[in-house]
């Protein structure tokens, strides 16, 4: 990588270790990036590879490749479109921190968003068969994972879904970090009122960014809503409340050099994230329900 590309993701190829190993907090004014330099420099790298994974995904569907492919072939095609997240990072990070690995930011985010997403596809996906009618229908996909108790267990979840979730929630996760951190910077008055706010906000922004996204007619004979009417009048709402749960517990991940996670604080932040979008995503059951 050269030195232009370097600055590009956050640090010089010289100063990027020294100031990240320092706990050396950069001169910021705007605050759009962490305080902490080896997380800011993942975020860019996270940003970065953003339309990346968009293309793929995009190729995929418009070439008609979900339809054609094996389930090998698909399986290739998830993980490979997910992998550079970890692994690029893993290649990179030596010239912007001297964090060991269990330490670096790069590691902690990468497995927070698997257990999230884990649990996002293991139990969540059960909410959107039964409550709002989502359909995934992908017949060459057979190897699956999902609930064997929990929903109806009319669908399943191709294991493909787990690896473009990873990439699906770095982009909104790395998105709000920007956004949150940007407000919390803002010399507004009552700012502990409008944070929540703007989490669910930001959230509901990913929420129908997807579904608009993915329920469209090109996608209409592999992916679709039963219940359109439900999904497009509350559904945006519903998978908003992942990232209301999550969202805020992210952004604290390591947000300061001097106050950092270690690994089992990073994992029982991805559950506890999870097991509180179980709770919000109950109680949405109970309230589309009852419309």
């Amino acid at each position: 990588m050269s030195e232009t590309s370097a600055r590009m993701i956050g640090a010089s190829p010289q100063t990027g270790s020294r100031v990240a190993g320092a706990g050396v907090e950069p001169v910021s004014a705007s605050r759009w990036f962490s305080a902490n330099p080896d997380k800011a420099w993942v975020e860019k790298f996270f940003l970065a590879y953003s339309p990346v994974w968009m293309a793929s995904m995009a190729y995929m569907m418009l070439s008609g490749a979900d339809k054609r492919w094996s389930d090998v072939a698909l399986l290739i095609h998830a993980f490979a479109t997910a992998l550079p997240v970890l692994l690029v990072p893993m290649l990179l990070a030596r010239r912007y921190t001297d964090r060991p690995w269990f330490d670096s930011y790069w590691f902690k985010a990468n497995l927070y968003l698997a257990a999230f997403g884990f649990f996002g596809n293991y139990f969540g996906s059960e909410y959107f068969f039964d409550v709002l009618g989502m359909v995934y229908r992908y017949p060459n996909a057979t190897t699956t994972l999902d609930s064997a108790l929990l929903g109806s267990g009319e669908q399943t979840v191709p294991l493909i879904m787990y690896a473009y979730t990873h990439v699906y929630f770095m982009t909104y996760h790395a998105t709000a970090n920007i956004v949150l951190r940007r407000l919390r910077h803002l010399r507004v008055p009552a700012m502990w009122l409008l944070f929540p706010v703007f989490v669910f906000l930001t959230g509901y922004f990913w929420a129908w960014m997807e579904t608009k996204a993915m329920a469209n007619p090109l996608m209409a004979t592999s992916f679709y809503y039963q219940k359109m009417d439900l999904m497009l009048r509350y559904g945006s709402a519903i998978y908003a409340t992942y990232f209301i749960a999550s969202f805020p517990i992210y952004y604290a991940l390591d947000e300061t050099p001097q106050r950092r996670s270690t690994l089992l604080q990073t994992a029982a932040a991805g559950l506890s994230a999870s097991m509180l979008t179980l709770y919000l995503l109950d109680l949405a059951a109970h309230w589309v329900g009852a419309l």
